[in-house]
Order: structure tokens, then C-alpha cells, then sequence
């Protein structure tokens, strides 16, 4: 896979969880028809639970957009960790097939990512926005 090929499977993956996001803060019915505050209630968690979903998936969009390595590693592995706790509410919860698809799909996606960003050395995750050697 070219690095031209993997950038834009970065774009639009961080692209969808900004959306993401951007439904979890919205009031209400949002505009692909879900009341987040409802759902998250419904799976048994505080309505307010739906900012620190969103906030996550925020911050991971964001650090998939990065040009370094490191920062997409962490963006990617914070994905999969969100998105574990997503697919095993949609188990428990006993969601129907069409509404829990999309979790585990994406699951696979961000761990490809994670993956593919995978850093020689672990050192560098500490610091993923200064250049590889600098102490």
C-alpha cells in the first residue's frame, strides 16, 4: 500500500469519527437520527457518558490526521480501545445486527491501523510530536 493510499484512509476514518463525535455533543435527535443521550440510557450508562465517548474519538481523529507515525499509532490504538467498549455494549445490550454492525467493522479498521503505524521503538510514544533521535 502506497503512503499516498494509507493517507487517505486515515482522512476518511478520522473523518468519520469526527462526525462521530460531532453526534455524540449533539442536543437531541441528531442528524442521522439518534438521540445519543437516549442510547447511551438505554445501554446503561449516564447520558452525560456520550462527551467522553465523543471527546475520544475527538482526540483520536485528530491525532489520525497526523503526519507522524506515533501520534497515528496512539490515535489508532485509543480507536480500538473506544471501539471494544463499543462493540461489547452492543453484545450485552443484544443490539439487532443492522444498528452494531458498524463497531466491530471499524474495530477491525483502526487495529489495521494501529498495525500499519506500529513504531520500531516504544520510547517514541512518549513523545510523538518531536522528531525520531531527539532526546
Amino acid at each position: 500500500m502506497t503512503e499516498r493510499t494509507r493517507t487517505v484512509v486515515h482522512r476518511i476514518v478520522a473523518a468519520e469519527f469526527l462526525l462521530g463525535a460531532i453526534t455524540k455533543y449533539w442536543p437531541g435527535t441528531g442528524p442521522f437520527g439518534q438521540d445519543y443521550a437516549i442510547k447511551f440510557t438505554q445501554w446503561g450508562y449516564p447520558p452525560d457518558f456520550r462527551f467522553v465517548v465523543g471527546t475520544l474519538e475527538l482526540l483520536c481523529a485528530v491525532l489520525l490526521l497526523a503526519p507522524r507515525k506515533p501520534a497515528r499509532f496512539l490515535g489508532a490504538t485509543g480507536l480500538v480501545l473506544v471501539l471494544t467498549g463499543a462493540v461489547t455494549t452492543h453484545i450485552i445490550a443484544a443490539d439487532p445486527l443492522t444498528q452494531s454492525l458498524a463497531a466491530p467493522l471499524h474495530l477491525i479498521i483502526a487495529a489495521a491501523i494501529a498495525i500499519a503505524n506500529w513504531p520500531p521503538d516504544c520510547r517514541h510514544l512518549l513523545r510523538p510530536w518531536q522528531p525520531a533521535g531527539t532526546p
